[in-house]
This record gives structure tokens, sequence and C-alpha cells, in this order.
């Protein structure tokens, strides 16, 4: 089976925006979660979120564009050109590629600027609406966007796995080299919802911390005994996938291997995990059974870590399923505590880390974990400083509600 690898990653997260200040904004250590600026938070539980503050779509597109794109859509199209442009290639609208595909994922598309649009609508009426709604508030117009704008006629899917999307899309790209119907893909994952009605359905369900202390970044606390829940993010990360002998034929720098994946689903409950981990240790050993690696390969766990209590102890109990005696030895991060969760983009966002990780010889920490929950007495998380080591092997958790489990591997060429 052919062998796929990745040659261009493409961040824009609230550390950074970009492969080098995205990296700069790891290293320095610092989360960029603070209160809730983009509307009043005030009528909800929950207060914190993680915004991007820098990013400038004039800089990406023209303003006859910017009329038809959302921020959803705007972050996944941004993210695939600078993915492009550290894979060093420019694929053009005016000469396109029948063997290069989209596969992206998204837990909520176009909902937060549909939310807005329905707020003109109450206000001024049907023909306030912008034009554009119907063609933006859907989850595909992400990769339908991206594909137009490079001219990419190979595969083309977003799926919405919920959190779990960024993850399902980097797998379905595998699959799609794998089984020659494509030669290269654009992968991975956007959100941008960080709007009233969304947050509020979320704190609704009380899965979002509701931290009061100071500063408000302690709000997300991975694997941390006071954890109360996630904090909502946004961003984007994509990731350029090459068939293994046209990357080397043309000589581009190679992160890593992506050499295995899983999917898989609880059919247990929409937002609780079903007791006992069993899914979550068969969709780990499953992607390991994928990649032909043996556990004791793994060098990195970049773990799903939502901060929520429930979550994080299942997946530790997974691991430990996983990798008995062995797990002590692992490096376990949780880097949601720099970014937030941006739900069907975080999967992406920290395979990004990882893979930056395995390049740059630098675990960034687990922010914020200062007490240790005491059932996971033994395991090496990677706790508020950072640690000089290059990762040979990582595996990349994503979980999504609706019991939605998956796993990459990614390996070092």
């Amino acid at each position: 089976m052919r062998r796929a690898v990745i040659t261009g990653i493409g961040p824009i997260a609230p550390v950074g925006t970009g492969v080098d200040a995205f990296w700069q904004g790891m290293l320095a250590e610092r989360s960029a979660i603070g209160l809730v600026g983009a509307f009043d938070a005030s009528p909800f539980a929950a207060r914190c979120s993680a915004e991007i503050r820098d990013f400038d779509p004039a800089v990406f597109f023209p303003p006859h564009r910017l009329k038809r794109l959302d921020r959803y859509a705007q972050f996944a199209v941004a993210s695939s050109y600078l993915a492009l442009r550290d894979a060093g290639l420019d694929p053009s609208a005016d000469s396109p590629d029948p063997r290069f595909g989209v596969s992206f994922g998204t837990a909520l598309g176009g909902i937060s600027h549909a939310e807005a649009e329905h707020a003109r609508y109450l206000k001024e009426g049907p023909k306030a609406v912008s034009r554009a709604l119907a063609l933006q508030v859907f989850g595909g117009s992400a990769h339908s966007n991206i594909a137009i704008e490079f001219g990419l006629q190979g595969p083309g899917t977003t799926n919405a796995n919920s959190c779990a999307s960024g993850n399902v899309a980097l797998g379905d790209a595998l699959r799609f080299i794998q089984l020659g119907k494509a030669d290269a893909m654009l992968a991975g994952g956007a959100e941008a919802p960080l709007s009233p009605l969304t947050f509020g359905a979320f704190d609704n369900i009380k899965t979002m911390s509701r931290f009061e202390g100071d500063p408000p970044c302690r709000a997300c606390r991975p694997f941390d005994r006071g954890r109360d829940g996630f904090v909502m993010g946004e961003g984007a990360a994509t990731f350029v996938l090459e068939e293994l002998e046209r990357a080397k034929a043309r000589g581009a720098r190679i992160y890593a291997e992506i050499c295995g994946f899983s999917l898989n689903n609880e059919a247990f409950h929409m937002t609780s995990p079903r007791p006992g981990a069993g899914p979550v240790t068969r969709a780990m050993r499953e992607a390991l059974d994928d990649a032909h690696a043996d556990p004791g390969e793994v060098d990195l766990i970049s773990a799903h870590a939502s901060s929520t209590q429930l979550n994080d102890s299942n997946e530790c109990e997974a691991i430990r399923d996983v990798f008995g005696s062995g797990a002590e030895r692992i490096p376990i991060t949780g880097w949601k505590a720099f970014n937030g969760h941006a739900l069907g983009a975080a999967g992406s966002i920290e395979a990004a880390i990882g893979l930056l990780a395995m390049e740059r010889g630098f675990l960034p920490p687990t922010l914020h974990l200062d007490a240790p929950d005491d059932g996971f007495a033994g395991l090496d998380f990677v706790g508020n400083a950072g640690r000089e080591t290059a990762p040979q092997t990582f595996l990349n958790n994503a979980f999504g509600f609706g019991g939605i489990n998956s796993c990459v591997v990614f390996r070092s060429i």
C-alpha cells in the first residue's frame, strides 16, 4: 500500500498564525486563554475563551472574495495557503489538478455566521440577509472554497465528526493516498464557534469551565484534579499530505509519515464516555496496528485532554490499558491549555504541535498542571515546563460528542 507523508503545515491559532509565529507562541509557554471578548458573556456561567486576535483576512483575500467567505471558511482557506507555502507548492486554479484533493473537518461549520445573519433578519427583514449565506452555512464550504482557490479537482470532502473532525480529515486523506485515489491532499480542520448562541448552548450542558479565578487562563487545566471543563477556542490547521515517492522526487522537506488511523463510536451517550474506556483503548490499539507499530515505539501521546473530569480520567485509563507498565515512560501532553478547545480543529492544531516537536526537538508542556489527579499516579505528564526531546513516533487522540473516538499515528522518516 502506498505511503503518505506530511510536507507542509499551516496553523492559525490563538498563540500565532503561520509555522514560525505558532511555534514561537508555543515556546513562550503562555496560554492564549482569557475572558471572552467576542461578545458579552455576562449571561453565562462560563466566561473564558481562546480567541485569535491578530488574524487579518485582508492579508489573504481581496475584498470581492471576503464577501463570500465567513470566518470559518477564511480560516480554512488561509491555513491551506500557509500549508502549501510551507510545503513549497503553488497550485493554481488556472491549472486544475485532478490528483490533488481536499479532506477537511469541522464540528459546526458556518453556524456562528448564520447566527449573526439571523439577528440581522429579525431586525431588518429577509432582504437584509447576505446573499452569500446559503453558500456559507454548510460545513462543506471549507473544502469547496479550498478546491476552488487552488484548482484541486481530486477527492473533496468535509466531515462533521464533532471534536474528532480534524483527526478524521487526516485519516480520510491518508486513505485516499494509500488507495491511489490521489497523489496529494490538503487535510485539516477549522472552527469559528465564538458567538453567543453557540457558546450558550455548550454552557447550558455544563461542559465548559466555570472558573472565575485569576488569571482567567487557568480555566483550562488538563489532568489537574481541579479541572472543571473545557474552554472554547477557534482556529485551524491544515497539512499537505503527499505520496512518499512524489515528495522524494521533488526534494520536499518531510516532517513525518502519517502511518496509522482509527475511528470508532462508543454507542453509549452523547456527552459522557462509556465507563471502562474500552472503545478508547480499542481506538489507540487499532491505530497502532494500522501503522504496523508496536506500543513500545511510541514516545509521545498527544492526548485529547479536554480538561473535563470524566474524559481526562477515561483517556488515562485507556492509555494504561494500551501501554501497560510502559505507560510510565511515555511523555503525555494536553495542549488545549495553550489554545483552548477549537472543537473540530483541535485535533489538527495539536497534530501540528506534535509534528513541529518532532522536527524541532522540544515538547511544549501541559500548562496549569499543578496537582495531577490522584488517579493518574505514575503517568509521565509533561507538566508546566517544556522538555527537550525529539519524538520519533507519536499518537494523536481526538474524541468528540456522540462517542466518537479517533487516533492518528505519525512516525519520523
